[in-house]
Protein backbone atom coordinates (compact mmCIF):
# COMPACT_ATOMS: atom_id res chain seq x y z
CA UNK A 1 0.00 0.00 0.00
CA UNK A 2 1.33 3.24 -0.80
CA UNK A 3 1.72 6.22 1.50
CA UNK A 4 -1.47 7.82 0.04
CA UNK A 5 -3.46 4.89 0.20
CA UNK A 6 -2.17 4.08 3.99
CA UNK A 7 -2.86 7.95 5.26
CA UNK A 8 -6.45 6.95 3.74
CA UNK A 9 -6.85 3.88 5.97
CA UNK A 10 -5.50 5.68 8.54
CA UNK A 11 -8.24 8.34 8.39
CA UNK A 12 -10.98 5.15 7.87
CA UNK A 13 -9.80 3.75 11.05
CA UNK A 14 -9.66 7.17 12.60
CA UNK A 15 -13.43 8.13 12.25
CA UNK A 16 -14.65 4.38 12.44
CA UNK A 17 -13.12 4.21 15.84
CA UNK A 18 -15.12 7.41 16.88
CA UNK A 19 -18.26 6.14 15.19
CA UNK A 20 -17.39 2.79 17.63
CA UNK A 21 -16.79 4.62 20.97
CA UNK A 22 -20.01 7.53 19.95
CA UNK A 23 -21.83 4.13 19.94
CA UNK A 24 -20.93 3.12 23.36
CA UNK A 25 -22.13 6.14 24.65
CA UNK A 26 -25.15 6.72 22.82
CA UNK A 27 -26.39 3.41 23.89
CA UNK A 28 -24.87 4.16 27.22
CA UNK A 29 -27.03 7.60 27.75
CA UNK A 30 -30.43 5.14 26.39
CA UNK A 31 -30.22 2.85 29.02
CA UNK A 32 -29.60 5.58 31.94
CA UNK A 33 -25.95 6.39 32.20
CA UNK A 34 -25.28 10.53 30.79
CA UNK A 35 -21.64 10.16 31.82
CA UNK A 36 -20.43 10.27 27.92
CA UNK A 37 -23.03 12.61 26.92
CA UNK A 38 -21.97 15.29 30.07
CA UNK A 39 -18.52 15.11 28.78
CA UNK A 40 -18.98 15.94 25.11
CA UNK A 41 -18.21 12.67 24.18
CA UNK A 42 -21.27 11.47 21.74
CA UNK A 43 -20.06 13.88 19.02
CA UNK A 44 -18.30 12.43 15.67
CA UNK A 45 -15.50 15.25 15.88
CA UNK A 46 -12.89 13.20 15.97
CA UNK A 47 -10.71 15.14 18.44
CA UNK A 48 -12.15 14.23 21.72
CA UNK A 49 -12.19 11.20 20.76
CA UNK A 50 -8.42 10.46 19.35
CA UNK A 51 -5.27 8.50 21.31
CA UNK A 52 -2.07 9.00 19.72
CA UNK A 53 -0.69 5.77 20.33
CA UNK A 54 -4.16 3.85 19.71
CA UNK A 55 -5.76 5.84 16.83
CA UNK A 56 -2.57 6.83 14.84
CA UNK A 57 0.96 5.30 15.78
CA UNK A 58 -0.24 1.72 16.23
CA UNK A 59 -2.75 1.36 12.98
CA UNK A 60 -0.20 3.75 10.94
CA UNK A 61 2.45 1.17 11.72
CA UNK A 62 0.20 -2.31 10.88
CA UNK A 63 -0.48 -0.60 7.60
CA UNK A 64 3.03 0.55 6.92
CA UNK A 65 4.26 -2.84 7.84
CA UNK A 66 1.43 -4.72 5.28
CA UNK A 67 -0.28 -6.55 8.76
CA UNK A 68 -2.64 -8.74 7.07
CA UNK A 69 -4.47 -7.97 10.63
CA UNK A 70 -4.94 -3.78 10.86
CA UNK A 71 -6.69 -2.27 14.08
CA UNK A 72 -6.66 1.09 16.31
CA UNK A 73 -9.42 2.29 18.76
CA UNK A 74 -10.16 5.84 20.09
CA UNK A 75 -10.45 6.82 23.93
CA UNK A 76 -12.65 4.67 25.22
CA UNK A 77 -15.94 6.48 26.31
CA UNK A 78 -16.62 6.76 30.13
CA UNK A 79 -19.81 4.41 31.00
CA UNK A 80 -20.60 3.78 34.52
CA UNK A 81 -22.82 1.02 35.48
CA UNK A 82 -24.33 1.67 38.49
CA UNK A 83 -26.44 4.62 36.29
CA UNK A 84 -27.24 1.47 34.05
CA UNK A 85 -30.59 0.11 34.87
CA UNK A 86 -29.46 -3.47 34.67
CA UNK A 87 -25.97 -3.59 35.02
CA UNK A 88 -24.52 -6.40 33.99
CA UNK A 89 -26.92 -7.15 30.99
CA UNK A 90 -26.73 -3.21 29.99
CA UNK A 91 -23.35 -2.85 29.86
CA UNK A 92 -22.76 -5.80 27.90
CA UNK A 93 -25.42 -4.08 25.48
CA UNK A 94 -23.35 -0.83 25.75
CA UNK A 95 -20.62 -3.00 24.65
CA UNK A 96 -22.00 -4.89 21.74
CA UNK A 97 -22.95 -1.47 20.54
CA UNK A 98 -19.73 -0.57 19.54
CA UNK A 99 -18.84 -3.88 16.85
CA UNK A 100 -22.50 -3.97 15.71
CA UNK A 101 -21.91 0.09 14.74
CA UNK A 102 -18.57 -1.27 12.40
CA UNK A 103 -20.86 -4.23 10.88
CA UNK A 104 -23.42 -1.71 10.01
CA UNK A 105 -21.03 0.76 8.51
CA UNK A 106 -19.04 -2.27 6.57
CA UNK A 107 -22.59 -3.91 5.69
CA UNK A 108 -23.84 -0.09 3.97
CA UNK A 109 -20.72 0.30 1.91
CA UNK A 110 -20.73 -2.96 0.61
CA UNK A 111 -24.05 -2.29 -0.52
CA UNK A 112 -22.90 1.22 -2.11
CA UNK A 113 -19.55 -0.57 -3.63
CA UNK A 114 -21.65 -3.26 -5.30
CA UNK A 115 -24.28 -1.13 -6.39
CA UNK A 116 -23.45 2.41 -6.99
CA UNK A 117 -19.08 2.53 -7.12
CA UNK A 118 -18.42 0.22 -8.90
CA UNK A 119 -20.35 1.21 -11.92
CA UNK A 120 -18.53 4.44 -12.26
CA UNK A 121 -15.47 2.85 -13.04
CA UNK A 122 -13.05 4.78 -10.51
CA UNK A 123 -10.47 2.49 -9.20
CA UNK A 124 -9.29 4.97 -6.38
CA UNK A 125 -12.63 5.37 -5.58
CA UNK A 126 -13.68 1.69 -5.62
CA UNK A 127 -10.63 1.20 -3.70
CA UNK A 128 -11.42 3.51 -0.89
CA UNK A 129 -14.96 1.95 -0.60
CA UNK A 130 -13.60 -1.59 -0.10
CA UNK A 131 -11.19 -0.25 2.65
CA UNK A 132 -14.07 1.30 4.58
CA UNK A 133 -15.62 -2.54 3.93
CA UNK A 134 -12.78 -4.61 5.25
CA UNK A 135 -11.61 -2.23 8.27
CA UNK A 136 -14.64 -2.12 9.93
CA UNK A 137 -15.30 -5.76 9.94
CA UNK A 138 -11.66 -6.08 11.04
CA UNK A 139 -12.41 -3.33 13.85
CA UNK A 140 -15.47 -5.40 14.81
CA UNK A 141 -14.13 -8.71 14.13
CA UNK A 142 -11.42 -7.32 16.62
CA UNK A 143 -13.31 -6.07 19.93
CA UNK A 144 -15.87 -8.96 19.62
CA UNK A 145 -12.38 -11.27 20.95
CA UNK A 146 -13.37 -12.54 24.30
CA UNK A 147 -10.43 -11.05 25.97
CA UNK A 148 -10.77 -7.86 28.06
CA UNK A 149 -10.70 -4.67 28.14
CA UNK A 150 -12.35 -5.48 24.24
CA UNK A 151 -16.01 -5.47 24.03
CA UNK A 152 -16.45 -9.41 23.62
CA UNK A 153 -15.38 -9.49 27.12
CA UNK A 154 -18.07 -8.08 28.67
CA UNK A 155 -20.94 -9.82 26.30
CA UNK A 156 -18.87 -13.40 27.94
CA UNK A 157 -19.19 -11.96 30.97
CA UNK A 158 -22.95 -11.68 30.87
CA UNK A 159 -23.16 -15.64 31.04
CA UNK A 160 -20.21 -16.24 34.19
CA UNK A 161 -21.08 -15.51 37.70
CA UNK A 162 -20.64 -12.72 39.29
CA UNK A 163 -17.65 -13.24 41.26
CA UNK A 164 -16.20 -15.14 38.35
CA UNK A 165 -16.87 -12.26 36.12
CA UNK A 166 -15.41 -9.84 38.07
CA UNK A 167 -12.23 -11.99 38.27
CA UNK A 168 -12.18 -12.61 34.62
CA UNK A 169 -12.58 -8.83 33.56
CA UNK A 170 -10.06 -7.77 36.35
CA UNK A 171 -7.18 -8.85 33.67
CA UNK A 172 -8.24 -6.20 31.40
CA UNK A 173 -5.35 -4.16 32.61
CA UNK A 174 -2.95 -6.45 31.22
CA UNK A 175 -5.22 -7.37 28.07
CA UNK A 176 -4.04 -6.29 25.59
CA UNK A 177 -0.29 -7.86 26.11
CA UNK A 178 -2.08 -10.94 25.82
CA UNK A 179 -3.65 -10.12 22.73
CA UNK A 180 -0.25 -8.68 20.86
CA UNK A 181 1.16 -11.96 22.49
CA UNK A 182 -1.43 -14.11 20.74
CA UNK A 183 -1.21 -12.01 17.35
CA UNK A 184 2.80 -12.26 17.55
CA UNK A 185 3.31 -15.96 18.72
CA UNK A 186 0.61 -18.97 17.63
CA UNK A 187 -0.29 -21.36 19.83
CA UNK A 188 -0.76 -25.09 19.06
CA UNK A 189 -0.37 -24.16 15.04
CA UNK A 190 -3.44 -21.66 15.46
CA UNK A 191 -2.04 -17.98 14.77
CA UNK A 192 -4.89 -15.32 16.16
CA UNK A 193 -3.88 -13.35 13.61
CA UNK A 194 -4.87 -15.88 10.64
CA UNK A 195 -7.92 -16.62 12.63
CA UNK A 196 -9.14 -13.37 12.50
CA UNK A 197 -8.30 -13.06 8.95
CA UNK A 198 -10.04 -16.29 8.02
CA UNK A 199 -13.11 -14.63 9.99
CA UNK A 200 -12.61 -11.27 7.51
CA UNK A 201 -12.25 -13.13 4.53
CA UNK A 202 -15.73 -15.30 5.44
CA UNK A 203 -17.04 -11.46 6.13
CA UNK A 204 -16.58 -10.45 3.32
CA UNK A 205 -18.07 -13.20 0.86
CA UNK A 206 -21.25 -12.94 3.00
CA UNK A 207 -21.60 -9.17 1.79
CA UNK A 208 -20.69 -10.63 -1.85
CA UNK A 209 -16.75 -9.39 -2.12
Amino acid sequence: MNLEFALIALVIIIFSAVFHEVAHGWVADRLGDPTARLLGRLTLNPVPHIDPLMSILLPLVLILSGSPVIFGAAKPVPVDPFNLRDGRRDMALVSMAGPLTNFLIAAIAAFLLKFVVISLGNPAITEIVFRIVQLNLLLGIFNLLPVPPLDGSKVFALFLPEEAAKSYLSIGTVGIFIIFFLLLFPIGGLSLGAIIFRVLQFSLSLLGL
